[in-house]
């Protein structure tokens, strides 16, 4: 595919279509179709029918003026504005929006030929350093630990932190409400997380990893249960909407606080920063409105000195997303990453590098991505058209 290079050409560039597929792992992709032949790819959440029909609503006769069919790729801060508040959108309908807000940043790259971190400003950064996930298991056991441990960091990519869930030592399914826990899994969470320590020495840093599952008595007594090891964070303990339950919890630990992946667009993470709850924010580009929308989150955040630490566990797509954003973020010590996001097989030449415990940014236009459009047609959903057509 040919790369317009000229801002005047992309000036008269118009989108002609947008396009969603859902992959047979269950990601959906974003597809924006120009005049020019130039396309730019986002990744969003839900089946590819619910992002068919979300795009479908955007671009329906109710309210015409707003869609993007017919537009200028480039005014991204006005399709961003017509997508979320012209129209208010929230909920799951976010998750799709947000894709195409990814996918306009990837396609003014192509059309400007640049990469998106150039766009945004410049790199503060050419390499960023992440964090992993931690496995399941006996969590109780000594040698298991050991053995855990010795597979995280022998894996060659060189992590150096790791999110340690506490549902497995909780003995619950992911993300399930706990009304409240007893002084013996409290017990239970000290041991693991003391074992987690020893096992991962000094060096390596550990994230106290929930899914906003405890209510604030358990969520106080799960942070003195833990204070020992010195964790990186404390993540998502308590339900993501800012309440003055994220304040009783600041008021009663010296444990650096987490939260964000759930939250939607700037003036969701507002109150969290105006009462200093969390000591970092960690948005979802997919979750929390796009490449634009957690822009501005960031910059707010950066007013309260408060760094981003972006929540990136989806595929190829969002991996580069977030790499191209972190790269161009001043206030970005960290970004989450999958230890499998240099195997994903969506490219022709996959493009992610992780070494040392850091992802090599991309310089190439856009997001940086070379489509294996082969691979990509042989592995959709059951029944799933290719794009949707």
């Amino acid at each position: 595919m040919d790369r317009l290079t000229t801002s005047s050409t992309a000036g008269q560039v118009k989108i002609t279509a947008i396009k969603a597929m859902e992959l047979a792992d269950h990601r959906t992709l974003i597809k924006i179709e120009t005049d020019a032949g130039v396309d730019g790819y986002g990744e969003c959440h839900g089946s590819g029918s619910y992002a068919r029909a979300a795009i479908a609503a955007l671009e329906g006769p109710r309210l015409p003026h707003l869609g993007l069919i017919g537009k200028d790729p480039l005014a991204i801060e006005v399709h961003f504005h017509n997508m979320f508040y012209a129209y208010p959108q929230r909920g799951r309908v976010t998750r799709v929006l947000s894709g195409i807000d990814i996918a306009l940043w990837d396609l003014a790259g192509k059309l400007l030929g640049q990469p998106v971190s150039k766009l945004l400003g410049g790199n503060f950064r050419d390499e960023i350093k992440l964090y992993s996930h931690c496995g399941g298991g006996d969590m109780l056991d000594k040698a298991a630990w050991r053995d855990r441990v010795d597979k995280l960091t022998g894996d060659g990519r060189g992590f150096t932190a790791f999110k340690v869930d506490i549902h497995h030592i909780l003995g619950v399914p992911m993300q399930q409400y706990q009304p409240s826990i007893s002084p013996a899994d409290a017990r239970n969470v000290h041991r693991s997380y003391t074992l987690a320590r020893e096992a991962f020495g000094d060096d390596i840093d550990i994230i106290v990893h929930c899914h906003n599952e405890l209510d604030v008595p358990s969520a106080i007594r799960v942070a003195a249960a833990v204070e020992h090891i010195e964790p990186l964070y404390y993540e998502d303990p308590l339900a993501p909407a800012y309440s003055e339950s994220w304040l009783a919890l600041r008021r009663s630990t010296r444990l650096p606080l987490f939260t964000g992946e759930n939250l939607e667009l700037a003036e969701d993470a507002l109150p969290f920063l105006q009462n200093q709850a969390v000591d970092a924010l960690q948005p979802d580009l997919i979750n929390s409105g796009g490449i634009t929308g957690v822009k501005k989150m960031a910059d707010l955040a950066a007013l309260y000195r408060i760094p981003i630490c972006l929540h990136n566990v989806s595929g190829l797509i969002l991996n580069m997303a977030s790499q191209q954003f972190s790269a161009a973020l001043f206030n970005c010590p960290l970004m989450e990453c999958s230890a499998r996001a240099d195997q994903y097989q969506w490219a022709t030449q996959n493009p992610i590098v992780i070494k040392d415990g850091k992802m090599k940014v991309s310089t190439a236009p856009g997001l940086g991505l070379d489509l294996d459009h082969d691979y990509l047609k042989a592995h959709r959903a059951e029944g799933e058209l290719w794009w949707g057509g």
